[in-house]
């Protein structure tokens, strides 16, 4: 066959193989079709097919194939985090600053610091679990925030099929995944930084904030198609200058959305072009992230790895939520319920743990775990809350 061919029946698969399963096996109370996409990646990467049929695996996933699906997988993730920071309603959060700070605070902190004590366990069990180009500090730190993501764009969707995202309870929980997921990033940029390329760094933070400011002054006064098309350029500008700068196009992404004002872009709009990354350009990007799983260090270590990854974000995440709901005096049962819905976590982890595979702070069994945690954390999100909302 032909690379074009080959290219087209690889998307087949990609498209046809999850779609069956999750519409056939009624997975979407326990396994929304995303979370479907991405187990399909992972028995399609070389730690499982790899194994089962190598000359098959090298057959299909060629170099020249990969390259394509390498760079629609890149520009998929990007728009899909430029969205997560567009959508993010800070003056949302910023109305309910007390809850929204105490809250946030808590349910961020408790399960970084276990998901970085459950790292320093990792590092004394074997150093294959640490990238090329870290400290113990940064693989540490890592892991922990990976512990401590909430996937706002996939929280929005549970919220929305649990049929509470307009009412009260879910407009709280949007303030809280919001204010953490803008510390995550930053921390993310931080884990970043580079002494050697400090320089270009500076240059880059001075050049986006100089920059954002024409952005937020010229963006408003264009016509609505055209602020579309502005904001991809936008887009595009800011990923390539932090990956100039040695940070990563991610961290681009996301700051760039960032900038712009959600009530610029209509709703609906922004809504329906979130739901056509995820049904034409994602599907690509959970291949790719399929294909960068190992199971190097054996799969049991690496499920072992997963299931102490898992324990600390699930008991972290409703601990910190339960120190809030103390301070705050909310009703019973409450915080249980909150706690569980901002464990969701799917893409916006998967995407940090890439970054991180990326910049050679984890390694692919790393990866592979934090991979595992992130599918394992967003199932059990529906079932548990809706036994509670019930």
């Amino acid at each position: 066959m032909t690379t074009i061919e080959i290219f087209l029946g690889v998307m087949i698969v990609i498209f046809a193989v999850p779609f069956l399963v999750w519409r056939i096996f009624k997975t979407d109370l326990y396994a929304p079709l995303v979370v479907v996409q991405i187990i399909a990646g992972i028995i399609l990467g070389p730690g499982l097919l790899g194994q089962v049929a190598p000359d098959f695996h090298q057959s299909i996933f060629k170099p020249e194939v990969m390259v394509s699906l390498t760079a629609i997988a890149t520009w998929a993730a990007m728009l899909f985090v430029f969205i997560a920071g567009v959508e993010l309603d800070l003056d949302l959060a910023w109305s309910n600053r007390r809850e929204t700070i105490i809250t946030a605070t808590t349910a961020l902190f408790a399960p970084l610091i276990l998901g970085a004590l459950a790292a320093f366990i990792l590092l004394r069990i074997s150093s294959g679990w640490t990238g090329p180009n870290t400290s113990t500090w940064q693989f540490v730190m890592g892991v922990g925030m990976a512990c401590a993501v909430t996937a706002l764009p996939i929280l929005v969707l549970l919220l929305d099929k649990l049929e509470i995202l307009r009412m009260p309870l879910g407009q709280r929980i949007l303030r809280y995944a919001s204010a953490d997921d803008v510390a995550i990033w930053l921390v993310l940029a931080a884990i970043l930084l580079d002494g050697s390329r400090m320089t270009r760094q500076l240059l880059f933070i001075a050049g986006f904030m100089v920059t954002s400011f024409v952005i937020r002054k010229i963006l408003p006064k264009l016509q609505e198609p055209d602020r579309w098309y502005a904001s991809l350029i936008w887009l595009a500008v800011s990923g390539f200058a932090a990956d100039w700068a040695g940070l990563h196009f991610m961290v681009g992404a996301f700051l760039s959305g960032l900038v712009i004002d959600p009530k610029w872009l209509d709703q609906s709009k922004t809504d329906h072009f979130r739901n056509l990354v995820l049904l034409t350009l994602m599907p690509v990007f959970f291949l790719s992230t399929g294909l960068r799983t190992t199971w190097e260090l054996g799969g049991t270590t690496v499920v072992a790895a997963a299931a102490l990854l898992l324990f600390a974000s699930i008991v972290g995440k409703l601990a910190g939520v339960h120190i809030a709901a103390k301070i705050l005096d909310w009703p019973k049962g409450e915080a249980t319920t909150i706690g569980w819905l901002l464990q969701t976590k799917a893409l916006i982890m998967i995407i940090f743990a890439n970054v991180l595979l990326d910049k050679g702070i984890i390694a692919s069994a790393t990866f592979t775990s934090l991979l595992l945690m992130a599918i394992a954390s967003t199932m059990l999100t529906v079932p548990m809350v809706r036994k509670r909302l019930k």
